[in-house]
């Protein structure tokens, strides 16, 4: 597998448009060429729609962050400032999640963590949060979390999605 992630802060670029340049960027400097045009595949993924290549790209209120992987990939991130309701525990963990989350002493920063691994794992199922995001294991220390420049971030791939 070839993952390949790079970010930059949006400092009040639009982040839809930044997206798809830092996309563009990658992809020419990974892969060589011109970026293919991007398909919206059914349930609202978006993706290459043919080749060996995929995406995912994500933006948070300073950043925008984008994945390219050789397998289906999915990103997503946080400001580690966001502040969450911790009501939002009860609906979105699952019970050994929300185990984790009771005991963890940083409770918004638990929350930032599991809400990022259910995004990007959505992300690349192509499900979005809609896939039941109480039906999870996720773990705080899972290594696919990471922090980078203030903000969390989550990648998933297809190949990594079950082994951790």
């Amino acid at each position: 597998m070839e993952l390949h992630l790079i970010w930059r802060r949006l400092e009040g670029d639009d982040p839809h448009r930044a997206g798809r340049e830092l996309l563009a960027q990658i992809y020419e400097k990974q892969v060589g060429g011109e970026m293919p045009p991007i398909v919206i595949a059914p349930r609202g993924k978006p993706d290459f729609g043919e080749g060996d290549w995929h995406f995912s790209v994500s933006h948070s209120k300073g950043h925008v962050f984008c994945a390219l992987c050789s397998c289906p990939v999915g990103v997503d991130a946080e400001e580690l400032t966001r502040q969450v309701k911790p009501g939002l525990a009860k609906k979105i963990l699952s019970a050994g999640e929300r185990r984790q989350y009771d005991a963890a002493t940083d409770k918004n920063r638990a929350l930032l963590t599991f809400w990022v691994l259910k995004e990007a794992a959505g992300k690349l199922t192509g499900q979005g949060i809609g896939f039941r995001p109480d039906h999870t294991d996720f773990s705080l220390s899972d290594p696919r979390v990471r922090l980078i420049d203030g903000a969390l971030v989550a990648v998933c791939t297809q190949e990594d999605m079950y082994a951790v």
